[in-house]
């Protein structure tokens, strides 16, 4: 039961939104061998002013060593 939450920054249409989540979708069910039915797709905006201590901080920082795919930014730089 595949559920991925896409935290990022505000000001995307929901056209963009539902397309990224069943584009998400179809790669988690290739990749998992999941059905559609399994899968689930949560996107959260989060203000530009925000990012560092909402996001940064606690899911990435804080959580280095399970990055499959690090951020090439340092918001302390």
């Amino acid at each position: 039961m595949p559920h991925v939450i896409v935290k990022m920054l505000s000001g995307r249409s929901d056209k963009q939104k539902k397309h990224l989540a069943e584009e998400i979708t179809k790669v988690v069910m290739r990749i998992t061998g999941n059905g559609e039915e399994a899968v689930s797709v949560s996107i959260e905006d989060v203000a530009q002013g925000d990012w560092t201590e909402k996001v940064y901080k606690p899911d990435i920082a804080a959580h280095w060593e399970n990055l499959y795919k690090k951020p090439g930014y340092d918001p302390f730089a």
